[in-house]
């Protein structure tokens, strides 16, 4: 890959995890909440059901945590193997999506 993707890979990465910060502080403190109120799996779902707030909460976590992940397992792959090229591209690209339809999926079920 070319420095310049290289680079927005980096970025991306680094964005990620900048939205993780606060994602994960948000959903810690809900937890904490939830738990400190005594706040049952049926209320928690109560109260986000129909809320497109958590929806899209949730669907940019999901989101952040893939490309986080996905950029940070391709640089340890690079960094630990001799494995290169498009086939690690594909197969990384492969993994984001494959994590970002999963955290979708979980978003989309904390809504319906």
């Amino acid at each position: 890959m070319s420095a310049r993707v290289e680079a927005w890979l980096w970025i991306v990465q680094r964005a990620g995890a900048l939205i993780l910060t606060f994602a994960v502080a948000l959903h810690l403190a809900t937890i904490i909440y939830a738990v400190h109120h005594g706040l049952a799996a049926a209320a928690i779902l109560a109260r986000t059901q129909g809320n497109l707030a958590w929806l899209i909460f949730y669907a940019i976590f999901a989101l952040a945590a893939a490309l986080h992940g996905g950029i940070g397992l391709r640089t340890i792959i690079r960094e630990t193997t001799v494995w290169r090229g498009i086939t690690l591209d594909i197969t990384i690209a492969a993994v984001i999506v494959a994590l970002s339809f999963a955290g979708w999926c979980a978003a989309s079920a904390l809504f319906a």
